[in-house]
């Protein structure tokens, strides 16, 4: 388990990682921004601090529970909400996958704490604190932390996306390559289609929760300040941006996975025409081999323009197929 804190006043840091016995202080003093990240909680600490602090039983049951879904609720004394990040990168087979982290957060006056559970890709909460501390938001109180956090997960979630898009643009050069590459246009068109649908849970219900956030911010547990309603709704807009993409994605997954099928069927014509063309071809030969191969007597037998007859024969018709299936494109 690891344990990081942080306590502001006016915006300026006065307290870094300290002891988990003053939160109580930090959180009662109302001039006081409070931040305290628990990563891989053991079931006593985080017991301990819904006592002391209160919190709901049940959200507590959420931030530490496998595979939660994203939801913003309400409780007596606090708003919870949970959302996952996602990274897009490449396998040992070097395929696209998806990697996912799961963050919860209590949101009380005029405290935040966050819950990571490490399992999938951990959130970096250095990248957070950096966005905090750039921002020059933290004199407004919580709702700072809040949307320095969210703003960080939805700016994951933009370049998850827009990997995945490269990707798409680099399968759809291979598919009309002239290479014919059929195994490996299948191999990462079936990986892109399992990375997108993790990406759906990811990205889709951030609408549910970056909402939720807006809704609790003005009505819930903790202090409003008109100066983030921009910010706020830029995060929105962004999120909504994110979704659509996401969307637009899943259609263009689609219609590459058909037409990787319909070229496949397209060459497959292709190569049936051409091997009912040499067929023919060949069939001409072999016909007329076994015909003047017979053990009976034809027009020519046993003189020698009876063999020219047959090599013009066979000259003749095999060349007259093959310009005739040329010019029909058979070949």
């Amino acid at each position: 388990m690891q344990l990081r804190s942080r306590a502001w006043r006016d915006g300026e840091l006065i307290a870094s990682d300290f002891d988990l016995s003053e939160l109580d202080g930090y959180l009662a003093d109302a001039s006081v921004l409070t931040w305290l990240d628990v990563c891989d909680p053991h079931g006593s600490v985080i017991v301990k601090l819904a006592e002391e602090l209160q919190l709901d039983p049940h959200a507590v049951e959420d931030a530490i529970a496998p595979r939660e879904r994203a939801k913003v609720t309400r409780h007596a004394t606090h708003t919870f909400f949970t959302c996952y990040s996602a990274e897009l990168g490449e396998n040992a087979a070097g395929l696209p996958e998806l990697t996912t982290g799961r963050i919860s957060a209590f949101v009380m006056m005029n405290g935040l704490i966050t819950v990571r559970v490490a399992r999938g890709t951990a959130i970096d909460m250095d990248v957070v604190l950096q966005r905090w501390e750039e921002g020059g938001l933290l004199g407004h109180g919580v709702g700072a932390l809040v949307h320095g956090l969210l703003d960080v997960l939805v700016d994951g979630h933009f370049d998850a996306v827009q990997v995945m898009d490269d990707k798409l643009e680099e399968v759809e050069d291979l598919l009309f390559a002239d290479a014919v590459q059929t195994r490996e246009v299948q191999q990462r068109v079936f990986a892109l289609r399992k990375a997108l649908v993790r990406l759906r849970r990811a990205v889709l219900p951030m609408r549910e929760v970056v909402a939720g956030v807006m809704r609790e911010r003005l009505t819930g547990h903790w202090q409003p300040s008109r100066e983030l309603d921009g910010e706020f709704n830029d995060l929105y807009d962004h999120v909504l941006r994110a979704s659509e993409w996401t969307e637009s994605l899943r259609d263009m997954v689609a219609s590459v996975f058909e037409t990787n099928l319909s070229l496949q069927d397209a060459r497959l014509n292709m190569i049936m025409k051409k091997l009912a063309s040499w067929g023919a071809i060949i069939a001409v030969p072999t016909a007329v081999t076994g015909w003047f191969g017979q053990n009976l007597p034809y027009w020519g037998f046993s003189d020698s323009w009876g063999l020219w007859q047959s090599v013009v024969l066979i000259v003749v018709g095999t060349v007259g197929l093959y310009w005739l299936f040329r010019r029909n494109d058979w070949l």
